[in-house]
């Protein structure tokens, strides 16, 4: 069991703690993840360790309400604990040195780029952060990604803070030469479409990307084979071969097929999670 040391609500429906996990925290590197289950016969669900302190033996996850695990998780507090966490797990990115590197986060993916971002400072690249989300209101770790990277680029899709779009559209105005320049090598995290989108955008710029896929997992040790994607043409495990590939091989078409293969027992969970509290 994991006893949550921390808890700070980042927006209406996300949540970050720092976790008591020493043997995490002292093997762990920036990229990597780990798999919680918050009950007995509950899910076994992905994060990314956001951030890690192997001195202290904390690391830290954020975690956003979309389904009845991970609001499972978001109800617990200070002092309560987490029934497993495996970890780390997945291999760290290889990330070439020189240029400007550009992270671009949408929505909670932000938190996955932290210490990635910070690793990526300290050995003196140039670095830069397009983080987007609807409204300003759900935007996450701004200001920590802003102590860390050269430069922050905060869109939204309403315009309620920094530019009034998607990331992508930014992210072209910089391939354009807008400042803060054109990327030598871009890393995107987030959701299955902003990934595809951003391929899109730096392949007709011949800009090398990595993409961080999260795909259904079950064990994370590459067994259940639950987290297959296609990449170059071939199969690879997510949680043992990735969870970053190059995206500009990702079959991004499969990918969002198979990540949409159990919405209806997503549903159900979520209406069978709602009905216990109605009875509660």
């Amino acid at each position: 069991m994991v006893k949550i040391l921390e808890k700070c609500q980042l927006t209406p429906i996300t949540k970050l703690y720092r976790v008591d996990a020493p043997l995490i925290a002292k093997a762990a590197r920036a990229g990597q993840f780990v798999i919680v289950r918050v009950r007995e016969g509950g899910e076994r669900i992905p994060l990314t360790i956001t951030d890690y302190d192997a001195e202290q033996g904390v690391i830290t996850i954020v975690v956003q309400e979309v389904g009845a695990t991970t609001r499972r998780l978001a109800e617990l507090e200070v002092g309560d604990h987490i029934l497993d966490m495996v970890g780390p797990l997945g291999e760290a990115p290889d990330i070439p040195s020189g240029g400007h590197i550009v992270g671009v986060g949408g929505g909670y993916g932000s938190a996955a780029l932290l210490c990635l971002m910070r690793e990526l400072s300290d050995r003196g690249e140039k670095t830069t952060i397009v983080m987007g989300a609807r409204e300003k209101d759900l935007l996450i770790l701004a200001d920590e990604l802003g102590e860390i990277c050269d430069h922050v680029e905060i869109c939204t899709d309403d315009g309620s803070a920094g530019f009034k779009g998607f990331v992508t559209e930014r992210l072209q105005e910089m391939i354009d030469g807008s400042p803060p320049g054109r990327p030598d090598y871009v890393i995107a995290i987030g959701p299955m479409p902003m990934m595809r989108a951003v391929e899109k955008t730096t392949a007709a710029a011949g800009i090398d990307t990595t993409a961080s896929l999260d795909p259904l997992m079950i064990d994370g040790t590459g067994m259940c084979g639950g987290c297959r994607v296609t990449v170059g043409g071939e199969v690879k495990f997510a949680c043992v071969d990735g969870p970053f590939f190059d995206a500009h091989e990702v079959d991004f078409d499969e990918a969002v097929s198979r990540s949409k293969m159990y919405v209806k027992e997503e549903q159900k969970a979520a209406a069978c999670q709602r009905s216990a509290r109605e009875v509660a």
